[in-house]
This record gives structure tokens, sequence and C-alpha cells, in this order.
């Protein structure tokens, strides 16, 4: 008698056949013209919508299953967004400025996760270079946005 039957440890065999995965409906994105003219929060949107398509790419779409630094960078790179829409409804000059300046640093360690990936051979260098295209169009405006406001109130 083998081990596994000795056990009873065969596999179950599903009682109905797996659900086919449902077609999500995919944010369109800003052409390259578009985003010359876009706004922050445009470009900051435009990127989280970017940065969720590279998570779903590393986790379920690419032979890799990279679950940790694909996490990482899901949650810095959407970060900035957030903290552009909340920036928008602060409540002084300098909550405004608080905002922003934390949407800076989640830019920057956006950088950081995103050359990890790249380093170590998850993302080639077009898709590197495309994407963090974008996160240098961003940290520009957030960097310039953060100086005039400190400019503007003082600090």
């Amino acid at each position: 008698m083998s081990y596994q039957n000795k056990y009873n440890w065969k596999r179950k065999q599903p009682a109905t056949p797996p659900k086919p995965k449902k077609e999500r409906k995919l944010a369109s994105l800003l052409s390259e013209e578009q985003k010359q003219n876009a706004n922050i929060q445009d470009l900051a949107y435009d990127f989280a919508c970017r940065i969720i398509r590279l998570y779903q790419y590393l986790t379920e779409d690419s032979g890799y299953k990279e679950y940790i630094m694909s996490k990482q960078v899901f949650r810095s790179g959407t970060s900035i967004g957030a903290n552009v829409r909340e920036a928008q409804h602060a409540q002084s000059d300098a909550d405004f400025l608080s905002k922003m300046q934390i949407s800076l640093k989640e830019c920057n360690e956006t950088d950081y996760w995103l050359q990890l990936l790249h380093d170590n051979g998850y993302l080639n260098d077009v898709q590197f270079d495309s994407i963090n295209t974008d996160r240098i169009r961003i940290h520009k405006l957030l960097n310039a946005i953060v100086s005039t406001t400190r400019r503007k109130i003082g600090k």
C-alpha cells in the first residue's frame, strides 16, 4: 500500500469547474500628447492606472509571479495620486504642502521599487523606461509645486 493511499491524501477534484477570469474594463490611459498638457491630478491618476496594470502583470500575467516588490510598488505608486487628490481639499496651505510632500516621498519610493524590479530582471529596459518617464514627469511637477508652496507660505 502506498503512503499516499494509506492516509487518503488524494487531491479532491473540484465539484464545479473553475470559473473563467472576468474581463475587466480598463481605464483609458493618456496619450503622450495629452500628458504634455495634463495637470498633476490627471498625471497621477494615469500613473496609478499604469501601476495597477504593472502589478497585474507581475503577479498574474507574467511567468514571474512576483508578489513582494510588486505589492510595494503598487502601494507607493497609487499613493501618489491619492495624496494629490487629498491635497486638493486641504484645510490650509500647510496641510496642502504636507500632502504634496507626502506625494513627492511616495514618488521617490516608487522610483526605488521600479529600479529594483528593473535591475533584477522583472522589467525590461523598454517597460522600465516607459513607466519611469511618467514617474519623472510627476516628480518634476511635484517638486515645483512643493517649492512654490514653500515660498508662498514662507517655510
